[in-house]
């Protein structure tokens, strides 16, 4: 049961941020629309009981609206994270003071590795760590090394070759009860055999970044196969529009921190 999330209001500047999907049809966001969907998401996390602790928006770092990035987080203890794009770096130290109020106990990425916290699915006792264009091997061997000194097992999922997705969890999450939401690109990958999936198709496959909240599953508005999908294998979607933060390849994921 989460009970706590920190999140960031997006600044006016967030469509300055790094996307490769802006210039692909969707334009750039709309910022009243933006401040908008963060606000339902924020009261979305409280209607489910998580207390929220709100960063003031970031204008140096346009990014750092998507705080999953700067961190991992374990029951017991924070990894701050070393990002790949190099305009991302000072999300790191802006997120370390309200973080390490809760998580005293922590470790960090440090060079020449490399990782976002977006390319890192937790899955119980086991972590799936991505190996994209942002979180390199080196990362990932830390941050493995570093799970498994606070008693979790990791495997490395390798998805640069993949043109579709930007992070790991931009195609996969877990939902518990062994459960996981897959694109169909993925879905066959030998790493997630055991393990219950609820294939995406390729037309929703934006969706497959959704995010269990103790008794409720968020997902992004508008792909309805997904959602009779989830509510027929007993879980209670609730659909949350995320078209502005979809444009800079963001998904319900990337905008808080939940533990």
């Amino acid at each position: 049961m989460f009970k706590h999330a920190i999140v960031r209001k997006p600044g006016e500047n967030f469509s300055e941020g790094l996307t490769t999907v802006g210039q692909g049809g969707l334009g750039l966001p709309v910022y009243w629309k933006a401040l908008e969907q963060h606000a339902a998401y924020c009261k979305a996390l409280e209607a489910c009981g998580l207390q929220l602790t709100v960063l003031e928006k970031d204008l140096d770092h346009p990014d750092s609206t998507f705080v999953e990035d700067a961190a991992v987080l374990m029951k017991q203890a924070a990894v701050l994270t070393h990002p790949g794009a190099e305009s991302r770096a000072g999300e790191v130290a802006r997120i370390r003071e309200p973080l390490l109020q809760f998580f005293p106990k922590h470790y960090e990425i440090t060079a020449p590795g490399t990782l976002d916290g977006g390319d890192i699915c937790e899955a119980d006792q086991h972590f799936f760590i991505g190996i994209s264009h942002r979180t390199n091997a080196a990362g990932a061997r830390q941050l493995a090394d570093f799970l498994a000194q606070e008693g979790y097992t990791a495997s490395f999922v390798d998805v640069r070759a993949m043109t579709t997705i930007l992070h790991l969890k931009s195609g996969i999450s877990y939902i518990g009860d062994n459960t996981l939401v897959l694109m169909d690109e993925l879905a066959d990958h030998p790493q997630f055999q055991g393990y219950r999936i609820i294939r995406v198709t390729e037309s929703e496959r934006y969706a497959a970044n959704c995010v269990r909240i103790n008794d409720r599953v968020f997902i992004a508005a508008g792909f309805a196969v997904l959602e009779a999908s989830l509510k027929q294998h007993g879980y209670r979607p609730w659909a949350l529009d995320m078209s502005e933060y979809r444009k800079m390849d963001g998904g319900l994921s990337c905008l808080s921190l939940r533990f």
